[in-house]
């Protein structure tokens, strides 16, 4: 079985699935003293509804959901529209950040000011086990960052604890990383010393690299490549990227590929209506339907067969999610 925002569901039933999708990205503080400037709550929720359901309309029966602390994570509004929708959603637990940790943890913890057991693993055991923020609603999955500036000490951290509440728990694990830094490889490394099964780890974002070396050197260790940013072609073009899983799917890889988008029915990184606007205009394919409409079918014209599609859209979450063992 594997928690979703409805509850329990078994592993065989989760379908098609998109493994790094988000419902809203948020900033919470600016969001309580400037929303009143692009944020109404009643139409996000009607167009979160509208959003997710012309997705399930398409055949996706699953979204994995790493949004967590850092990037907006309030769970009540994801159930709120889970309610309207037939999808299952599956949130996480983690800690975004590109170096430090919030102050209210970094003073917290051995070595710390105040001193005591790391917080983190505490935050994250609670969240797996009881639920979040007191909905009773599980997370499934870990969530961390390795960006360009490398594994800082704060990052270590987080790792650290992302690592021991996978070895109690069993729960896997998403790194959001940065293919141009290679910093697939650097978390990889970190997550072996601390015995996380690396086969349980999607190393996020690889797929904005096109350098089949690196992806392989990620593959060969049994992490998953989250080919997961389709859409957004400041990163890597949809066309680049087609080439790039074709190729691989060609040389055996296909149980080690996911696909998704980092989609979000709405990211208040661009805030306001003009901004939306902007964004649509530079990055028209950033949306939930783009693998289903234009990326499967030229993955499938790049010589990628419909069995190794089901491989990586359904069997390698079902299996991801499986305990091993």
């Amino acid at each position: 079985m594997v928690d979703t925002v409805r509850g329990p569901v078994d592993v065989a039933d989760l379908g098609t699935t998109l493994m790094h999708e988000h419902v809203f990205v948020l900033t919470p503080d600016l969001l309580a003293n400037q929303g009143h400037e692009y944020w109404d709550e009643e139409l996000r929720v009607a167009d979160a509804v509208d959003k997710l359901r012309r997705l399930r309309d398409l055949g996706v029966k699953t979204i994995v959901d790493p949004t967590v602390v850092g990037l907006g994570r309030y769970v009540p509004r994801v159930a709120r529209v889970n309610a309207d929708v037939d999808l299952n959603i599956v949130v996480a637990t983690g800690l975004y950040t590109f170096a430090e940790l919030p102050r209210q943890i970094q003073n917290r913890g051995p070595g710390s000011l105040l001193g005591g057991d790391d917080p983190l693993t505490g935050m994250f055991l609670r969240d797996v086990r009881e639920g979040i923020g007191g909905t009773g609603i599980r997370a499934a999955l870990l969530k961390g960052v390795v960006e360009a500036a490398g594994i800082t000490p704060d990052l270590a951290r987080v790792h650290r604890a992302i690592a021991a509440t996978h070895r109690e728990t069993g729960v896997p694990i998403i790194v959001h990383t940065n293919a141009e830094h290679r910093t697939g490889t650097l978390v990889l490394d970190l997550y072996d010393a601390l015995g996380v099964d690396l086969t349980k780890v999607v190393v996020g974002h690889a797929g904005d690299s096109n350098d089949l070396d690196y992806l392989r050197s990620l593959a060969d260790r049994g992490a998953m490549l989250g080919c997961d940013r389709f859409g957004l072609d400041r990163y890597n073009t949809t066309e680049r990227r087609v080439a790039t899983v074709a190729a691989l799917c060609a040389e055996g890889y296909a149980d080690r590929i996911s696909l998704s988008h980092d989609a979000s029915c709405y990211i208040d990184f661009y805030a306001g209506e003009q901004a939306q606007r902007a964004l649509r205009a530079a990055a028209p394919n950033w949306h939930y339907e783009h693998i289903s409409r234009d990326v499967l079918p030229a993955l499938r014209a790049a010589g990628v067969t419909d069995a190794q599609i089901t491989t990586m859209m359904v069997d390698n979450p079902r299996h991801w999610f499986t305990p091993a063992g």
